[in-house]
């Protein structure tokens, strides 16, 4: 069907025109990576076309080897990169080429630095290296023409970089897409043709789509093309023939990260199943990292023939963090998202990889420092591994760092089994309080008994926490105990506890009497050494970090009264004690249960009154 659109102009978003300045005003730092991301786009597109070919071949249009193409005219000052890939129709282009980053684009302009070459990294990791070509040219033409429809429905897009791009209808007899830069006068340097060679050769020799140039016969320039890069896959080559360099500059292209990995492992497994697998754990997170439902997994490749982008179902979900390929002998060439789900072979090979990806952390584990920083990037990540995957529940419980009392304010974590070596030598559970954040958690009255003992206290911060422990039940025969929750058997049987006067049982039913159901129990409490009063979970009560992410989630959460405990040592529950008129008495009860309320990391019901009572109460003491 021809089109009948005409020429229009659009407007970009908000977020696209500051892209769109920093590209064409501040980032000169590393000028040469447009030219990766370009290749890169144009390889991807005809890998997309290989796999939509798998059940359409009349795709490939009676031209079916696929090659990117870099030509340059000097005369023009235009360098021009060409694929014979799927192509975009009118709306992908607008889709893809006239909103920038979609999702990613907010996030990557609140993280520019005005650090040239830190900004400069950030570009591939949000997905906006299309529009790293703005760093080189003062306009880009894109002409593309999607597989599949007729010559007359190509598309010619058009931008100088500034607030508007222009679209309008071509003629193109070939699918693809042809991306032409008019290079600005500080970029003339890539009109040299050994230039651009030598980029090809450094950032994508290893694409396995041929990348081509015109041959250079002496002056003459009007010869064939030729491949510049080697056309190897470089997972398919052995690992003692593969630099480092190597590695890392392929890991760059995969993962669209202008860091080095972390670590890397390369293997091939022949035998019942035949693959080949080439994972990175990355240096820090890449935007989509907490987008649960994004894109992510490997890239799918079945006897080198490119199959899935995002094949999620060859890791768990709490490992996709982890960039890398995997290719399969024994797949099936027109392998599906579905059959990949049913097929016992993927759930062999997911098996082997999860082993592989958690023997690399395992390895990392042993470097502090390094290990440390990782932990610091993924850790709450990787924290959904003991609730997703029960097998490996203990390897993963050796890999978890967390915060605690011993090492607060350094900012360190330690592990479960650092945890061990330092119990006391009586201690017969791990201890941990749950908060929403580390500075609650840190400073909570129910670590102040724990404090006094010596006794280690994990600090749980993270999200994820309060249900993870659902899960972590114990570790290497010792029970986890969560601190605000029930009788602590230890701390109570180890306490000083000397005979309470009368008023002070008095008081507790006093207090127990006032509050009614709001409290499910009032009792002293050996958790206590210089706050007043605390609240305690009861055994089966829900807490309040899961409270609210269920609240957040729409889901009902059955109401519980919460058992309170009062320090009776302290002054204020002495005077609280000792307070006959009834008015007094019920206005001190609500401030000491209000700031247990508070302590706890919990929002007050009413939190006027608590302020008014309050000023009620400086007052008197006047």
């Amino acid at each position: 069907m021809t089109q009948s659109h005409p020429s229009e102009v659009f407007e970009f978003q908000a977020e696209a025109k500051q892209l769109l300045h920093l590209m064409t005003h501040s980032l000169y730092s590393n000028r040469e990576i447009f030219l990766r991301e370009l290749i890169s786009n144009a390889s991807d597109a005809c890998d997309k076309l290989r796999f939509e070919a798998l059940d359409h071949p009349e795709y490939y249009e009676s031209d079916a080897q696929a090659r990117v193409r870099i030509d340059i005219d000097k005369k023009k000052k235009t360098l021009t990169i060409t694929d014979n890939g799927i192509g975009m129709s009118r709306q992908e282009v607008i889709d893809n080429l006239g909103t920038i980053a979609r999702s990613g684009t907010a996030k990557f302009l609140d993280q520019l630095s005005g650090d040239q070459k830190k900004d400069a990294a950030l570009i591939g990791q949000f997905g906006v290296g299309f529009y790293s070509a703005f760093i080189v040219a003062d306009e880009v033409e894109v002409y593309t023409r999607r597989v599949g429809l007729s010559a007359d429905d190509g598309v010619h897009w058009r931008c100088k970089g500034e607030a508007s791009y222009e679209i309008e209808p071509a003629t193109l007899a070939e699918r693809g897409t042809r991306v032409v830069l008019h290079l600005n006068k500080e970029a003339q340097s890539f009109l040299d043709e050994w230039t651009v060679r030598g980029l090809i050769k450094k950032y994508s020799d290893h694409i396995t789509i041929p990348v081509e140039m015109k041959k250079i016969d002496g002056k003459d320039q009007d010869g064939g093309y030729e491949p510049v890069n080697s056309v190897q896959a470089l997972w398919t080559r052995s690992r003692s023939e593969i630099t480092d360099e190597e590695y890392q500059v392929f890991y760059k292209h995969i993962a669209h990260d202008y860091q080095e990995p972390l670590l890397w492992s390369h293997n091939s497994v022949e035998g019942k199943l035949t693959y080949t697998s080439l994972l990175y754990l990355p240096k820090h997170p890449l935007f989509e990292l907490w987008q649960r439902d994004s894109a992510k997994g490997l890239k799918l490749y079945v006897r080198r023939t490119f199959i899935l982008d995002d094949a999620e179902q060859f890791l768990p979900l709490y490992l996709r963090f982890v960039k890398g390929v995997v290719d399969s002998n024994d797949l099936p060439l027109n392998v599906s998202r579905e059959i990949l789900q049913d097929s016992p072979a993927v759930e062999k090979i997911k098996t082997a990889l999860t082993k592989r990806v958690l023997d690399m952390l395992k390895k990392l584990s042993k470097n502090g420092a390094e290990y440390q920083s990782f932990w610091k990037s993924f850790g709450a990540v990787l924290k959904e591994g003991p609730v997703e995957d029960n097998a490996n529940r203990e390897k993963l419980a050796e890999l978890l760092r967390f915060a605690s009392t011993h090492d607060a304010d350094a900012g360190e974590v330690v592990s479960l089994d650092l945890y061990l070596e330092r119990m006391q030598p009586e201690q017969k559970k791990i201890y941990y309080l749950v908060g929403d954040t580390h500075a609650a958690v840190a400073r909570s009255p129910l670590l102040e008994s724990f404090r006094k003992k010596g006794i280690e206290v994990l600090l749980l911060s993270d999200r994820i926490d309060d249900w993870l422990m659902t899960y972590m039940t114990e570790y290497k025969d010792k029970a986890f105990q969560n601190i605000a929750r029930g009788k602590l058997d230890e701390i109570e049987a180890a306490a000083d506890k000397p005979a309470k006067p009368e008023a002070q049982d008095a008081v507790i039913l006093r207090v127990a009497d006032y509050l009614g159901d709001r409290a499910a129990e009032v009792r002293a409490s050996q958790r206590l050494v210089d706050s007043p009063s605390c609240l305690v979970l009861n055994d089966y009560e829900m807490g309040a970090q899961m409270r609210k992410i269920m609240q957040a989630a729409g889901q009902e959460v059955p109401e519980s009264a919460p058992t309170f405990e009062l320090n009776l040592e302290h002054p204020l529950i002495r005077k609280l004690a000792a307070e006959q008129d009834a008015g007094r008495f019920a206005d001190l009860v609500e401030l000491v249960f209000d700031q247990a309320h508070l302590a706890s990391g919990e929002d007050l019901a009413d939190p006027v009154a608590f302020v008014n009572r309050v000023n009620k109460l400086l007052l008197a003491a006047n």
